[in-house]
């Protein structure tokens, strides 16, 4: 399949994108949560991995390939964020609080359950490399070498990089989930 795709065989390219699209909603969602920016994340991966086939080796999986893509997009766009919110809050200092909350966006609804919103929401609060290890390992499902891979890390890193996340996690959630351990 890839070697059509790569030959320009359109289909070959679409069941590559219906083999990999799942796993990349989950990666860019799990780093940037529901919404348009997700979307375009998603869109944008599969349009650099495109340009990428003829330049992928192989030293990977295709999905762990996909997957690095996903999650350096989805950095950038959440390093952009920051910047974006931090420009936003020098434009409106001398506003007062009030007025500051009335030219904020309304957040679209979602339909998701109240605790895997409150997990989404304390997973957003981590710092992004805590976050990225969150995501792939505990959402994604990749194993610890697998994680490795794609950050591009030695495994003790991501190891000890997930211990610190989950004991965040677990402080964040704590006092919403009523001490449950």
């Amino acid at each position: 399949m890839l070697e059509a795709a790569r030959n320009g065989d359109k289909n070959a390219f679409k069941e590559l994108i219906m083999k990999y699209e799942q796993q990349v909603a989950r990666t860019v969602i799990g780093m940037l949560g529901q919404g348009p920016e997700a979307e375009d994340i998603g869109q944008e991966t599969f349009i650099r991995f495109y340009r990428a086939l003829n330049q992928f080796k192989g030293d990977s999986g295709i999905g762990t390939y996909i997957t690095r893509i996903a999650i350096n997009l989805s950095l950038n766009e959440l390093r952009r964020r920051k910047l974006k919110a931090k420009l936003f809050f020098q434009a409106h200092e001398s506003q007062t609080d009030d007025q500051l909350f009335n030219t904020l966006p309304d957040q679209n609804s979602n339909e998701r359950s109240e605790i895997n919103e409150m997990v989404r929401k304390s997973i957003e609060k981590l710092d992004l490399k805590s976050r990225a290890v969150i995501v792939l390992r505990l959402i994604d499902g990749y194993s610890t070498a697998e994680t490795a891979k794609i950050l591009e890390l030695p495994i003790g890193t991501v190891l000890s990089r997930l211990t610190r996340a989950q004991k965040k996690l677990k402080t964040i959630l704590q006092p919403i989930l009523g001490g449950v351990s």
